[in-house]
């Protein structure tokens, strides 16, 4: 009985041991889930009269902004006599627009969070410039450049 007994006790061991090792590795791998993702450059964003220049995103991290889209950049108004402001245009999922609006005659520093809080982590963003052009005229708004979670 002494020798079932040892036994037993070095197969609970091992299971302890095994069980300790495969939560370590999940903490271990998702604290670098947490930090992996860092910022990407995104090539200028032009349409008339205005720019997003030296932008990057990235995504965050569900435990540090609800795996939110983050984009930051400089939002340029480049025809600074037409009288008409500039904004930045971004979407997750397929939500709508979030606008976020630059200075007239001016060049402003954009650094914004958007997600989608019906889920875990936002997984597609989407982001234009355009130039507000008034009632009368439609915006001018540079081509979309569509992103999506690795």
């Amino acid at each position: 009985m002494t020798s079932r007994h040892i036994h037993f006790s070095q197969g609970i061991s091992m299971r302890k041991l095994a069980t300790a090792a495969v939560a370590a590795g999940l903490f271990f791998g998702g604290m670098g889930v947490a930090v992996a993702d860092s910022w990407h450059e995104v090539a200028t964003l032009k349409t008339k009269g205005g720019q997003f220049t030296d932008a990057r995103y990235k995504w965050e991290p569900v435990e540090v902004q609800q795996g939110a889209f983050h984009v930051k950049g400089q939002l340029r108004d480049l025809d600074v006599n037409d009288g008409h402001n500039v904004y930045l245009l971004v979407k997750v999922h397929g939500y709508g627009w979030n606008r976020f609006d630059g200075v007239q005659k001016k060049s402003v520093f954009i650094d914004k969070l958007v997600h989608d809080g019906a889920t875990r982590y936002t997984s597609t963003a989407d982001v234009r410039v355009c130039v507000n052009r008034g009632s009368l005229h439609p915006d001018n708004c540079s081509p979309t450049k569509h992103f999506k979670r690795p």
